[in-house]
């Protein structure tokens, strides 16, 4: 296998020797060869099965000719928008256009553009009528059947039919970009390609489909909100690939969207191997003038040690993309790669992260999950740990010393996200103690989301009684260890379910904290969440009873305002939101109160000064 840096141009592929690659890897983002990237990933998968990959990053979508670099590939097109959704990329919850993109050289704006996957396959579709396109990435992956989308509030059809493309690799796609080159270097045509798992195909006729299950048409879930949540949750039941069955999506009386099952998860050496590659760990040299890319900074230093998450929380969409079921590296692996860090002319003593989706899982919930799967009807940890629960954290701690132990290495931070009920359900504390001891500097951070447990039951998590427990907790074992470090709360305003009343219940939890906390995210409706569907429907896809769902923007934003109540710039919202809930006790001068009411006299006076000051310098001008 060559190392250095896959071709990104036609010099490049020259250089090696080659006069045609077998695959060319379109993508939204910069070149990156870190496996923290899945264009990394997957070109490296596919060079370690002997195929020839030439990568297109961030071509001119405004030029046709922007994708012929390499010519006609043997094979086919991979398309992938990036290691983000294009329009998540591109825009903030509010709308608005995001100011700078960590996955471009130099952090600028504009090099992709919106529906990235769909953009690029017709760009392709201009130039090669009749080459294999195959779309890939969190993007295609979560949009792979009809969804909620977002920013233009409406159903959107699978991006199968929008882009051109013949296929899409859903999920982690190791398995399944090996079995499609192989179909398709051995002559099969992408026409025929109807039988590998973790793939969308889209077909005239059900003749080969003998066992899927029929979901409701597009066009009949665009008249009724209620059969589209009928129909994510289908969906949902059907992500696990033990269990999961054949899907098949309607458009019209001729045209049929197929979901075949998901991928097998990978085993522990498939998954080490993977990431054994030779990786160049940081970006091409042609981005050196533009000033890199920035989002290297953020995993350059940082280990994965687990994919998947039984946490289910609702607004996430990893039990679509990733599954429920957990898999691991061995510590000899992430070892090997911990060693390779330090080897880096940069490294200054620090790990930043040894984690994944969430950092402390590193075994499934439970022993059934290798054999059998995840439980369709239940969820591992929600709303109280599964009795078959397998909580412990030894092969962490264990991990984590080992690399702690390392010559080289001064300390390891843990930064991904901590699933504290699991850590309460282990009834060994020696984890949550080295956690404290030895892997966080001054706050660590955690995702209670909310305090209202009418709330939390939407979202999928722990009750607040849960969380209060491991906030006691985390103060009683610093104490101990003689250390003064914070409990960092992620809270979310907007969530289906909460109401103002709910609102002001978590405005109140802020105002106890005794600051204003940093991090406070307003509900981002992304594609295939449960709790995206709650927002699109009004329903509980689950059992399908109402949801109340804060759309109206200016409800929104007193919702996200009262969680940041003491800005001044704020004021009149929280002072609106208080009113709406019939909590006006909390204007006024006590303690307990969010806001004091305002002296519209002095403020008048106040107004009347700044206007005479702004015009006694225009006359001095």
């Amino acid at each position: 296998m060559n190392s250095g840096f896959l071709p990104v141009c036609r010099r490049e592929m020259e250089e090696r020797g080659w006069e045609y690659v077998d695959f060319v890897y379109v993508s939204g983002d910069a070149y990156v060869d870190h496996p923290s990237f899945g264009h990394a990933i997957i070109t490296r998968v596919l060079e370690a099965h002997g195929y020839r990959v030439g990568i297109i990053a961030q071509p001119d979508w405004r030029d046709k000719m922007s994708i012929t670099e390499f010519g006609r590939p043997r094979l086919g097109f991979l398309v992938s928008a990036g290691n983000m959704d294009s329009m998540v990329n591109h825009y903030a919850v509010s709308k608005k256009r995001r100011r700078t993109d960590a996955f471009t050289p130099g952090g600028v704006t504009g090099k992709r553009p919106d529906y990235a996957v769909i953009v690029y396959g017709n760009l392709i579709r201009q130039v090669y009528k009749k080459t294999p396109v195959i779309l890939g990435g969190i993007e295609a992956s979560l949009r792979r059947l009809a969804h909620y989308d977002y920013w233009s509030d409406r159903l959107k059809r699978s991006v199968l039919l929008d882009s051109g493309a013949d296929l899409i690799s859903y999920g982690m796609g190791e398995r399944s970009i090996v079995e499609i080159a192989d179909a398709l270097d051995s002559g099969i045509s992408v026409e025929n390609l109807t039988f590998i798992a973790g793939t969308v195909y889209k077909t005239k006729d059900l003749d080969s489909v003998y066992d899927g299950v029929l979901l409701p048409s597009y066009e009949a879930m665009k008249e009724d909100r209620l059969l589209y949540a009928k129909s994510f949750y289908t969906q949902y039941c059907n992500t696990d690939p033990f269990s999961a069955k054949r899907l098949v999506e309607p458009y019209g009386e001729h045209l049929f969207v197929v979901q075949n099952m998901p991928s097998m998860p990978l085993s522990q050496e498939e998954i080490d191997s993977v990431y054994s590659y030779p990786y160049m760990r940081t970006y091409h040299p042609t981005y050196e003038k533009d000033g890199g890319v920035p989002a290297i900074s953020e995993v350059k230093f940082s280990l994965v040690s687990n994919r998947g998450c039984f946490g289910g929380c609702n607004f996430c969409a990893l039990t679509f993309h990733q599954g429920r079921i957990l898999q691991t590296r061995s510590q000899e692996s992430l070892l090997q790669e911990a060693k390779e860090l330090t080897k880096d002319k940069d490294f200054k003593g620090y790990i930043h992260d040894v984690g994944g989706p969430t950092a402390n899982f590193r075994y499934p919930s439970c022993e059934k999950q290798l054999t059998r799967g995840v439980c369709k009807d239940r969820q591992c940890l929600f709303p109280k740990p599964c009795p078959n629960l397998k909580a412990e954290h030894k092969d962490y701690v264990e991990l984590l010393r080992r690399l702690r132990a390392l010559p080289e290495v001064k300390k390891v931070f843990i930064r991904s996200g901590i699933r504290f009920d699991y850590v309460m359900a282990d009834r060994d504390d020696t984890f949550f103690r080295e956690l404290c001891e030895h892997h966080i500097s001054g706050q660590l951070k955690v995702a209670p989301e909310h305090v209202s447990n009418v709330v939390l039951q939407k979202m999928g998590k722990p009750s607040n009684e849960v969380y209060q427990a491991f906030g006691r907790k985390y103060t009683a074992l610093n104490q101990k260890l003689k250390k003064k470090q914070y409990l960092v709360p992620y809270l979310m305003s907007s969530h289906p379910g909460s109401t103002m009343k709910e609102a002001v219940k978590l405005a109140e939890y802020v105002r106890d904290l005794g600051y204003m906390p940093e991090q406070v995210q307003d509900f981002y409706p992304t594609p295939s969440t449960i709790s995206t569907c709650m927002y699109y429907t009004g329903v509980d896809p689950r059992d399908l009873s109402r949801v109340y769902v804060p759309k109206n923007p200016h409800e929104k934003a007193l919702q996200r305002a009262l969680l940041q109540y003491r800005d001044p710039k704020n004021y009149e919202l929280v002072a609106e939101a208080l009113k709406l809930a019939g909590r006006m006790d909390l204007v006024g001068y006590d303690s307990h109160c969010l806001i004091r009411p305002r002296n519209r006299k002095k403020e008048k006076e106040k107004k009347k000064n700044t206007i005479r000051n702004i015009h006694k310098k225009k006359v001095k001008k």
